[in-house]
């Protein structure tokens, strides 16, 4: 066991894929009860209008002021001519496209993920787009992106807390278990570990995803998609692969804090601030009626973790 070090001081870590719920869904989650769990918040526009994944390009010229890209996350764009549009319209903005792949007429499979990537890494070739990797979930996702990567274009990838630390055989018949991607395999988790130690993925973000505990009590078949994650990201994350040394301590803070960060001022043309206290040594029982999120569903439920954030502020 290696890493525990007591009270120290870190970088204010930032989460690139958030859920906020508002305007629409404040039973889920508001702007305010999600920023008493993690701040400052930076709206993302979408690709499409009303994030249909397809039909009209959103006015992305009005919204580029305000936002620090593009994504229809929770539907994949398959449309390759519309995406191939908004990428060259996002080009032009200065701004990514940060992609959910999915295409359901492949089923529900990894390739429901990895054939829309890679169409969508030789549009972001031919286009020269800043393109975003959400939630990166499978191995041929990995080799692809690394490919990628190697041919010069431009990409940048997320893998999220829950594909790194748990897999489809740790699946429960509860809603807190349903996400989308759904976990995938051993051989999956130990590719996207692989991704993170050669920098193939850049960053780990939470994809936080709240809903009440009415949509989440249908078991696993009859739940909706989505967990919560900022308040177990890091503690998790320590525990499992810091302790055990998987992962140094420095390069989880630059997977939480340094990387995501440059990526978001790069993108916002903003700089960013702050940081975080945290008492390595604190050791307790996850416990989501403590969170400060109105979502309730984690599949960390119960696990005893080491990592208790002290103070947090933020300036940008």
């Amino acid at each position: 066991m290696v890493g525990r070090s007591g009270t120290i001081t870190l970088p204010g870590f930032v989460d690139l894929h958030v859920h906020f719920r508002e305007p629409g869904f404040s039973m889920k989650e508001t702007i305010a009860s999600g920023s008493r769990a993690a701040l400052p918040v930076i709206p993302v526009g979408a690709i499409t209008m009303g994030r249909a994944g397809g039909g009209k390009v959103s006015d992305m010229e009005a919204l580029a002021p305000y936002v620090c890209g593009f994504s229809d996350d929770g539907t994949g764009v398959n449309d390759t001519k519309l995406l191939r549009g908004a990428m060259e319209r996002a080009k032009a903005l200065d701004k990514p496209i940060m992609a959910h792949c999915e295409d359901l007429s492949l089923g529900d499979g990894s390739a429901s993920e990895w054939a829309p990537l890679a169409r969508d890494l030789a549009l972001a070739q031919e286009t020269g787009c800043q393109y975003h990797v959400c939630h990166v979930s499978t191995k041929e996702s990995v080799e692809l992106i690394r490919k990628a990567k190697a041919n010069g274009v431009c990409v940048t990838a997320e893998t999220a807390p829950h594909y790194l630390l748990l897999t489809e055989n740790d699946r429960e018949d509860d809603g807190r278990f349903k996400m989308n991607p759904p976990l995938r395999s051993e051989e999956d988790r130990q590719a996207l570990l692989t991704g993170l130690l050669d920098g193939t993925i850049d960053c780990i973000a939470t994809d936080h995803a709240p809903h009440t505990r009415e949509e989440k009590a249908g078991g696993f078949a009859h739940s909706a998609c989505g967990i919560v994650g900022l308040e177990t990201a890091f503690p998790v994350l320590y525990t499992k692969l810091v302790l055990p040394g998987v992962l140094t301590l420095d390069k989880l803070v630059e997977l939480m804090a340094g990387n995501p960060r440059r990526l978001l001022e790069s993108w916002t043309g903003r700089t960013f601030a702050g940081e975080c206290v945290w008492d390595l040594d604190a050791k307790y029982s996850i416990d989501p009626e403590r969170f400060e999120s109105k979502g309730k569903s984690t599949p960390f439920a119960g696990w005893e973790v080491y990592g208790q954030c002290a103070m947090l502020n933020a300036e940008c």
